[in-house]
């Protein structure tokens, strides 16, 4: 069996997700350069793959890993592999740049797992009732249902999540992912257009009795209407559920992901940078990468390091790993959609 093989077989024996769905992700997701496992002879005893997301961040774009599939085999669990090999993960992402590391964790038991981990819960949802318009939608916007990758609409959806200040972003090679996951999840994808123009994109799935909508994104009012009465109509369901993001300040009803900072001296800077009259005099400790441990002073749109404290700098507060990940993300509701959890 090749090592995509012997993944593929771990997933299947990990997760309740269906065949047709492991088809789909190891067809169109599954890298073997993005993939990291511990085998014992022929055995894969854990593995996970480290999906490449760019992400909006401070008004900046930045390389991030999505931690996707990370599993042990029953028979191994308990012995620490799936710490050592996260360890590992993030020094290869340190190796290639990336600022941040995101998951979503599999089970609500596992948040306590990854805080462990150096990962804080930083994205949050609430949901809410989407009420459906009393009048027929415009004549001058058609709508209609998109199974194949298109690069106009692609090109809209990409549009509307930048404008989104702190939010995980998707590629067209992702966007093709997420096609994948629509078809073989009951899921939908429509569009609606004023002539040639693309002017609102939804997607969501049919639960039981109900329509979760994860991503309603549209120019106007018009395009936004038209498109839920199009879903109605095509699902003979009235009763929609939206995540949306809370205001910035205000909590989220439910947690959903995590992220976990895996190079402090430059997400720090983006951060000095992007708040430049904030002062911050911390000592990191990152008992997985040792070289983030330090010194650091944000000071008028810069970050300063060194490896020992330096005389007569006054009061660093000390600060983990994990509560440094949540203090980058504090008050920015950073957001992350369609990551097929």
């Amino acid at each position: 069996m090749t090592t995509k093989e012997k993944v593929k077989a771990l997933w299947k024996l990990c997760f309740d997700d269906t065949d047709a769905f492991v088809d789909m992700y190891f067809d169109l997701r599954y890298r073997n350069n993005i993939n990291i496992c511990i085998e014992s002879g022929d055995e894969v005893l854990a593995a996970l793959q480290a999906v490449p997301y760019p992400m909006t961040y401070c008004g900046k774009e930045i390389p991030t890993a999505y931690i996707s599939g990370a599993c042990t085999h029953p028979d191994h669990r308990g012995r620490g592999i799936m710490r050592h090999l996260l360890g590992e993960s993030f020094a290869r992402m340190q190796r290639d740049g990336i600022l941040f590391s995101t998951l979503v964790p599999a089970e609500p038991w596992l948040f306590d797992y990854y805080a462990g981990m150096g990962y804080a819960p930083v994205f949050g949802y609430t949901e809410r009732k989407i009420d459906l318009p009393e009048f027929i939608p415009s004549k001058a916007i058609t709508v209609g249902q998109v199974t194949t990758f298109r690069h106009n609409v692609y090109e809209f959806l990409d549009r509307k999540m930048h404008e989104r200040p702190c939010c995980l972003q998707h590629t067209a090679d992702d966007f093709e992912v997420v096609l994948g996951d629509l078809r073989v999840s009951d899921g939908f994808l429509f569009v609606s257009r004023r002539g040639r123009v693309v002017d609102g994109v939804a997607i969501g799935y049919v639960k039981e009795g109900w329509i979760a909508i994860d991503e309603l994104l549209a120019d106007d009012k018009d395009a936004e209407y038209s498109l839920l009465h199009a879903i109605v109509q095509h699902t003979g369901c009235r009763h929609l559920v939206g995540r949306s993001l809370p205001a910035v300040g205000t909590a989220p009803s439910h947690l959903l992901g995590m992220a976990r900072v895996i190079h402090v001296k430059e997400a720090l800077q983006l951060y000095a940078a992007a708040f430049p009259d904030r002062e911050l005099q911390i000592a990191v400790t990152d008992s997985q990468l040792a070289v983030n441990n330090g010194y650091y002073f944000v000071y008028k749109g810069r970050c300063m390091y060194s490896a020992e404290r330096l005389p007569g700098t006054g009061t660093y507060h000390q600060m983990s790993i994990g509560e440094l990940s949540g203090e980058l993300f504090r008050q920015l509701s950073p957001y992350m959609s369609l990551m097929m959890d």
